[in-house]
């Protein structure tokens, strides 16, 4: 669901900057006043695991499309809704920079289509309520955290992937891209994010059912739950650490190569036998403009691995180390912001005394 620059025009990309900005202010604020957020180790793996969880891309049987997972209802699930936005917004601003994977332009839209909604909405309207609730009671408290898990984890990837999809619907429509009619694009975007939102949760779930055995307290809201982990905390990040590196060094390789939702609802996969759905030239479509021009330049000198490769090499080698040092990266700067927060808080500690 990664927005390019042409999909939106420079003051719809203004807006979702200050939106996501805005967020990210909200977050940061809240974090320096909540203790539970000094999770520097589980920040910086979880975001880890995220940034190579995206690297595969898994097809979508029947369609000529393939999804990837977004993460946030993961990431909140585990670091709570501001800490896993923050960390969403680390992901998606490192591959827009090193690796030119969305707009540099379009980073704002994608932290609010793919972060806010996962980490926020995907939180507080289905995570907390249904861990919250009496939901399976009867079935043992063990079991009926387990379902209310896989519940919250299927349902809010679904609702929240289908409200990432409308945005950008709704943002592209603002961007006055007119070979995109409303009702069409819907029509084309939301089907094929569900399926690949169903998909998402369920890998969600199979991961924090992992951490529910292992190390129960590393879930927000079930922490309480009276499950004895099986694993030590260290045991149990080494596992997704490792997860993580083979994850984006290894498995990475075998990434479908149809595009994901977003692409296949602009240009189809006609090549492949499938539908042509909006049919728009993959060589010109969508926004021209100076704002668009100046975030391609400066993202052709950052990205020193763009598409996830070396440049001018088709080796399959760059795929692996770009799955490794984007998500070392990752983890870096996700413990950079562990350690900010804490300072901050520190601070203010001690000016209130």
């Amino acid at each position: 669901m990664h927005m390019a620059d042409a999909l939106v025009a420079p003051a719809a990309a203004v807006a979702m900057y200050a939106a996501s900005g805005a967020a990210v202010g909200i977050s940061i604020k809240t974090l320096r006043r909540d203790e539970s957020t000094q999770k520097l180790p589980t920040m910086a793996v979880a975001s880890a695991l995220v940034f190579a969880g995206q690297m595969i891309n898994y097809t979508i049987p029947g369609t000529g499309s393939s999804g990837h997972l977004c993460g946030g209802m993961l990431l909140s699930a585990l670091l709570g809704p501001q800490a896993g936005f923050l960390s969403m917004v680390v992901i998606l601003a490192i591959q827009s920079l090193f690796f030119a994977d969305g707009g540099l332009l379009a980073l704002g839209a994608n932290c609010w289509n793919m972060a806010f909604y996962g980490c926020f909405v995907g939180y507080y309207i289905l995570w907390r309520p249904i861990l919250r609730s009496r939901l399976f009671s009867g079935m043992g408290t063990a079991a009926a955290g387990r379902m209310k898990i896989t519940l919250a984890s299927i349902l809010g990837c679904v609702l929240t992937l289908q409200l990432g999809a409308f945005s950008v619907v709704l943002e592209t429509t603002v961007s006055g891209i007119t070979e995109l009619p409303f009702g069409a694009f819907c029509g084309i975007m939301l089907p094929i994010h569900l399926a690949i939102g169903l998909v998402e949760g369920l890998i969600t779930a199979a991961v924090l059912l992992f951490v529910y055995e292992a190390r129960p307290e590393l879930l927000m809201e079930a922490g309480s739950s009276g499950q004895d982990g099986r694993c030590s905390l260290k045991a149990t990040l080494a596992v997704l650490a490792a997860t993580a590196v083979v994850v984006g060094g290894g498995l990475s390789l075998a990434a479908s190569a149809n595009p994901d939702g977003l692409e296949w609802s602009l240009f189809g996969n006609t090549e492949a036998g499938y539908s042509g759905n909006m049919g728009l030239d993959e060589d010109n479509f969508g926004v021209s403009s100076a704002a668009a021009d100046t975030a391609a330049s400066i993202q052709e000198k950052t990205a020193f691995l763009p598409d996830y490769a070396f440049t001018q090499s088709d080796s399959a080698v760059g795929t692996s180390v770009s799955g490794i040092v984007g998500s070392a990266l990752v983890a870096a700067f996700a413990a950079v912001i562990c350690l900010v927060g804490g300072f901050f808080r520190r601070k203010s500690r001690s000016c209130e005394k």
